[in-house]
């Protein structure tokens, strides 16, 4: 994480922590209709992925595909769907997550597709662990 780095209030609101990747912290939106991971470059001030540096993009769509996979080990997953919008949170974040045909949002995107509805505790820490050892094991 560098210096100066603070996670946005609504992205600490609307997800919870999984793992700590070497340049994002990957996160998992807490709305049980989608399998939904949020990547969050540890970098303070950034807002679109050109202002990372090089090198740094490399690694963040080596994490973006980390997520994917994972989340294609551990869900059932017709398509995957990424997505950097920044329009309501500036703070740079890509966005993975697991469609499925005939979900909640289906064929339409996730985001603004109803209310979100926050998964139990029991159930958000079972997935929580399944997602932290796929990551682990998509390296």
């Amino acid at each position: 994480m560098s210096a100066g780095f603070l996670l946005d209030p609504r992205l600490a609101a609307d997800t919870r922590p999984i793992a700590r990747l070497d340049l994002c912290e990957a996160r998992l939106m807490d709305d049980a209709r989608f399998a939904w991971l949020v990547l969050v470059p540890q970098r303070a001030g950034l807002v679109e992925i050109a202002d990372l540096t090089p090198s740094e993009r490399t690694l963040l769509w080596h994490e973006v595909d980390r997520a994917g996979a994972a989340l294609q080990a551990t869900v059932p997953c017709d398509k995957l769907n990424l997505g950097a919008l920044g329009n309501i949170v500036r703070q740079l974040h890509v966005h993975v997550v697991a469609r499925r045909e005939g979900d909640a949002a289906w064929p339409g995107p996730v985001w603004g597709s109803g209310a979100a509805v926050p998964y139990g505790q029991a159930d958000r820490e079972a997935l929580v662990q399944r997602l932290r050892e796929a990551l682990q094991g998509a390296r």
